[in-house]
C-alpha cells in the first residue's frame, strides 16, 4: 500500500470499526436497560408488528377478565336475593299449612294472615329493589315495555372473549331475570295446583267475588292481602277491608291448604332460577380460568418474542466495549501514520 497524506486508509477503517462498535454498544446499553431486544421497528419489523398484536390482546384479555368476574358478581347478588325470597315463601308455606289445620279459630288467622300479607309485601318490595349497576334483576316482564333497566328480552350477554362471534360471548337467559314480586310470581301460575281449583279460582272466592281475572287482580293493590287472605283460609272483602271466616255455604273447594300448592309452584319456580345461575356461574368461572391460561400463554410467547436474554447482551455489551476501546488506540495510531512521510524528506 502506497504511503499517502491525504487519504489515510487506514484511520477511514479503524473510524468505521469505532463506529459500528460504538453503535452496538449503544443498542446493548438500551436493550439492557429496557428489558426489550425490540425497542424500535427497525430492530425487527415483523417481531414488532407481532408484539404490538399481542400486546393489543393482552389487554383485551384483562377487560374480559373483568366482565367475567363482574357477571359472576351479579349472577351471585341474584342468587343471594333469591334464597332471601325462597325464605319468605317459605315461612308462607308453614303459616299456610298450619292455617290449614282446624284448630285455629278467627283471631288466630287473622294472625297468621297478618304476617303472610308481610312478608308478601317484602317478597315484592325486595325484588322490585334488586338490582346490579343499575339494572333490575327481578323485574322483567314480558308484555310491554321491559322494566328491567339494561335488561331484553335476550336476555345479558357476558363479552368474555376478543372478538365479535357467539364463541366470545355468555348469554345469560331471560328466565334468570323475570319478575319475582308476588304478582310476578303467581301471574303465572295456570290450572290446577295439587288443590281443588285454580288461582284465579280461589282468589276469587278469597275476595269475595272482587277478583273473577287474575290478570286484572295482581294489578290491584289489595292483591297481597287478598293472596294472604287465600293462604289464611279467609275472606278479604275489598270494599269494607274486612276479614271473614269462610262460612260453610262458601264454595268448597275454599281453604288454606288448596293454597299449598300454588306456594309450592312459586318455590319450584325460584328453585329452578338459582340452578340455572349456579349452572351460569360454572360456565362464567371456567370462562375465567380459560382466559387466565390464554393470558398466560400469550405472555410467555411475548416474552420470547420481545425480552432481552441479560445474559447474551451483556455478552454483547463487554465484546462491543472491548472492541470500540480497541479502535480507538488503533485510529490514534492509524492517525499519526501520515507524519511517517515527514521522515523521507
Amino acid at each position: 500500500m502506497a504511503l499517502t497524506i491525504n487519504t489515510n486508509i487506514s484511520s477511514i477503517i479503524a473510524q468505521r470499526s469505532l463506529n459500528n462498535a460504538t453503535t452496538n454498544l449503544n443498542t446493548s446499553l438500551e436493550r439492557m436497560s429496557t428489558g426489550y431486544k425490540i425497542n424500535h421497528a427497525k430492530d425487527n419489523a415483523a417481531g414488532y408488528s407481532i408484539a404490538s398484536m399481542w400486546e393489543t390482546q393482552l389487554g383485551s384479555l384483562d377487560v374480559a377478565a373483568d366482565n367475567a368476574a363482574t357477571g359472576s358478581d351479579m349472577l351471585t347478588s341474584a342468587e343471594q336475593t333469591y334464597g332471601l325470597l325462597s325464605d319468605h315463601l317459605q315461612r308462607i308455606r308453614d303459616l299456610t299449612e298450619q292455617a290449614a289445620n282446624g284448630t285455629y279459630a278467627s283471631a288466630s288467622l287473622k294472625a297468621i294472615q297478618s304476617e303472610i300479607e308481610a312478608r308478601l309485601d317484602e317478597i315484592s318490595r325486595v325484588a322490585a329493589n334488586a338490582e346490579f349497576n343499575g339494572i333490575k334483576l327481578m323485574s322483567y316482564v314480558e308484555d310491554g315495555v321491559p322494566s328491567g333497566v339494561g335488561i331484553t328480552s335476550a336476555g345479558i350477554n357476558l363479552q368474555v372473549g376478543l372478538y365479535s362471534d357467539p364463541n366470545s360471548v355468555i348469554n345469560l337467559d331471560i328466565e334468570l331475570f323475570r319478575s319475582a314480586t308476588v304478582s310476578g310470581l303467581f301471574s303465572k301460575l295456570e290450572g290446577n295446583q295439587g288443590g281443588q281449583a285454580d288461582l284465579a279460582t280461589m282468589l276469587e272466592q278469597a275476595s269475595g267475588g272482587n277478583y273473577t281475572d287474575i290478570d286484572t287482580a295482581i294489578e290491584d293493590e289489595n292483591f297481597n292481602k287478598v293472596f294472604a287472605a287465600a293462604c289464611s283460609s279467609l275472606i278479604y272483602d275489598t270494599a269494607t277491608g274486612e276479614y271473614k271466616l269462610a262460612s260453610d255455604g262458601d264454595d268448597t273447594t275454599y281453604g288454606a291448604k288448596e293454597m299449598l300448592g300454588f306456594i309450592d309452584a312459586a318455590i319450584d319456580d325460584i328453585s329452578s332460577r338459582v340452578t340455572r345461575i349456579g349452572a351460569a356461574q360454572n360456565r362464567v368461572e371456567s370462562a375465567i380460568t380459560a382466559l387466565d391460561v390464554q393470558s398466560q400463554n400469550l405472555t410467555s410467547s411475548l416474552s420470547t418474542l420481545r425480552d432481552t436474554d441479560v445474559a447474551e447482551e451483556s455478552s454483547n455489551y463487554i465484546q462491543s466495549q472491548i472492541l470500540q476501546q480497541a479502535s480507538a488506540t488503533l485510529l490514534a495510531t492509524a492517525n499519526q501514520t501520515p507524519s511517517i512521510a515527514l521522515n523521507l524528506v
